[in-house]
């Protein structure tokens, strides 16, 4: 993936200024149809490919990460293929061209991957999808539910039925899909991470369906992280401010919002796909171990409870 001014080849072990390890993007308005793809965003995001670097801490170890091609989701799974794990990523159809980038940087780490494009709205999808990926990579014992559809609605007047169902499909019944399906693989040491988001805690009156979901993974996260702790998995969450991922100009945001996407936060920039990574890796890491039902909030200071 090419850089720019966007990404950084400085290594996320380096001693550096948070601040300015990138710089504050004003990305021009723009807008693509959903879903979005990362090579057409200005400026491009950092997902990790010449700035993560890995201590295999993940050595062995086998994921499925949803979303996994591009934003969040491609910066999960480069980092989980630098610290040693093999890796499976869903994806939409449309989204081919990222999907194929993000296999490329992961072969080239030299870790298996598998791509499985399919719609997570799809019932049928959801469990198959988690039975092949334990198939192709010879097992599971980690999960990233992390695919997420977000559509900027000025009202509620505006806000469909149709908008409404597929954003609770894709970014909270999925979930509760594809971890039910994975929990006939998943041994003890086994974790499932979920990604919530701070607009959970800070709604926007644009995106009410999109955090209210946010707020149902919180609790779904929680409650299950108790259900399944005496089986030695555990479920955790990362919760993420503004990051710049494909979701923001493919309606994420109002087209003439996006030049100060992110300014608002204390460290007065938007994130990167990549910074979010090292929490994953964390969680999915046996470093985590009396780390159950938590929330890791990556969003540059805002306040949250």
């Amino acid at each position: 993936m090419p850089a720019d001014e966007a990404t950084t080849r400085t290594n996320q072990l380096q001693f550096q200024n948070p601040v300015t390890r990138y710089p504050s993007i004003e990305p021009p308005p723009q807008h693509q149809d959903e879903p979005g793809l990362a090579s057409e965003m200005a400026p491009q995001a950092d997902i990790g490919e010449f700035s993560y670097t890995g201590t295999g801490r993940l050595t062995g170890r086998k994921a499925l990460v949803t979303g996994g091609d591009s934003g969040i989701g491609a910066a999960v799974a480069i980092a989980f293929a630098r610290e040693g794990a093999d890796v499976a990523i869903t994806y939409l159809s449309e989204e081919e061209q990222d999907a194929r980038e993000v296999v490329r940087i992961l072969v080239e780490t030299g870790r298996n991957a598998v791509a499985l494009p399919g719609d997570l709205t799809d019932v049928a999808f959801c469990r198959e999808v988690v039975d092949h990926a334990a198939e192709q990579l010879g097992g599971l014992d980690i999960l990233v539910n992390n695919a997420g559809k977000q559509v900027a609605v000025d009202s509620l007047e505006n806000l469909t039925d149709s908008q409404i169902e597929q954003t609770y499909q894709t970014n909270i019944l999925a979930m509760f899909r594809t971890s039910r399906a994975a929990l006939t693989h998943l041994p003890p040491g086994s974790t499932i991470i979920n990604t919530t988001s701070v607009e959970a805690y800070q709604p926007s009156p644009l995106l009410v369906d999109y955090a209210s979901t946010k707020a149902a993974i919180n609790n779904f996260t929680k409650g299950l992280s108790h259900q399944l702790a005496d089986k030695g998995i555990r479920v955790n969450a990362v919760a993420p401010g503004p990051i710049w991922t494909p979701l923001q100009p493919s309606s994420g945001q109002p087209p003439e919002a996006l030049p100060e996407f992110g300014h608002s936060t204390p460290i007065g920039r938007a994130g990167q796909p990549t910074e979010l990574a090292p929490a994953y890796v964390f969680l999915a890491s046996p470093e985590s171990s009396y780390v159950i039902g938590a929330t890791i909030h990556v969003n540059g200071g805002m306040p949250t409870p």
